[in-house]
């Protein structure tokens, strides 16, 4: 009994540390590219986003928000409040980002960009610590995804979670 027992221990670390085992996310060569679309309605709210992509979320060019963003943006994301307002708050004061002067290319990966409808969700490549090994990395997906009204974004998602202290 002992036998099988070590035997069934084995082969569930075995099957466990394969399950562990993954390809990495990476983005494409030219980010920029995936904003863009035949349908103009599509092509407003990709370039919308791309805008929020490159000058708010990149380069910290906060006092642009009003040209992206809807006056009542409802956020989804537990640590920003609604409202433009909020989330300028979130990033100037909470994150304290500073924007910088000049805003080139999205230097952002980017893995895939999909529109539907009011809908743009912007998937990106994130890397984060290993929890069960000492120096080494993962990468995972995050996205962002807005609803749009007229052009400008008007509610936002992400998978935010509120940090631990």
């Amino acid at each position: 009994m002992k036998a099988v027992t070590r035997i069934i221990s084995v082969a569930l670390i075995a099957l466990s540390g394969s399950l562990q085992a993954q390809e990495p996310v990476v983005g494409v060569p030219n980010p920029e590219s995936l904003f863009v679309d035949e349908d103009p309605v599509l092509h407003r709210n990709k370039q919308a986003a791309l805008h929020i992509m490159r000058e708010l979320l990149q380069c910290n060019q906060w006092g642009r928000a009003r040209e992206w963003l809807t006056e009542r943006y409802i956020q989804h994301n537990p640590n920003a409040a609604s409202g433009v307002e909020g989330v300028v708050y979130y990033f100037t004061e909470v994150l304290k980002r500073e924007p910088a002067e000049s805003c080139g290319q999205l230097r952002t990966p980017v893995v895939a960009v999909m529109a539907e409808d009011d809908l743009v969700t912007v998937m990106m490549p994130r890397t984060y610590p290993h929890p069960t090994k000492e120096g080494e990395t993962y990468t995972t997906t995050w996205f962002d995804t807005w609803r749009f009204v007229d052009g400008k974004a008007d509610e936002h998602w992400d998978p935010a979670t509120i940090p631990s202290r």
